[in-house]
């Protein structure tokens, strides 16, 4: 994963463990006041939101603990590979994109990072500037021209 996917990550585990966590367990006592736990839906609700974010936090901690951060500002070269920004331009509509490959946990197509498992970027590694590329997408084929390949 990148570096910055690697900050994001820790960032969610503080924001679950010092903000979620702390608001949770006062969610819990104050239904815990009301009374009968068998019928409270309130605590019944706070213990399934304890849940929940007790599980976000494990497999977070847990890819974290596994995960091999690449610094992408040390790569360089002419050929497409992780943590690359690839600028391309779909052949049939004249229509360019900008995306950087990244970890499948941190991709997010909206803000231009795409998994490294996607078709998309496994059609592009290997490959450089001027290259062109067919992509098998679940809407069909696409061709691409690669016009840029950096590392930022």
């Amino acid at each position: 994963m990148t570096a910055a996917g690697h900050a994001a990550m820790q960032e969610e585990i503080r924001q679950l463990k010092s903000v979620e966590r702390p608001r949770i367990i006062k969610a819990i006592a104050e239904a815990r006041a009301h009374g009968d736990l068998s019928e409270n839906a309130e605590y019944h609700a706070a213990k399934e939101q304890q849940g929940w974010n007790e599980a976000r936090v494990m497999e977070l901690e847990d890819k974290l603990s596994r995960a091999e951060v690449i610094d992408v500002s040390n790569l360089s070269g002419d050929k497409v590979q992780f943590g690359a920004t690839v600028k391309l331009v779909d052949e049939d509509t004249e229509k360019e994109v900008t995306y950087q490959i990244v970890g499948d946990f941190e991709a997010d197509v909206s803000k231009g990072k795409i998994s490294i498992s996607s078709p998309i970027a496994r059609a592009l590694i290997g490959k450089e500037a001027g290259d062109s590329v067919e992509v098998n997408t679940p809407g069909g084929g696409k061709s691409y021209e690669i016009l840029e390949v950096e590392y930022k």
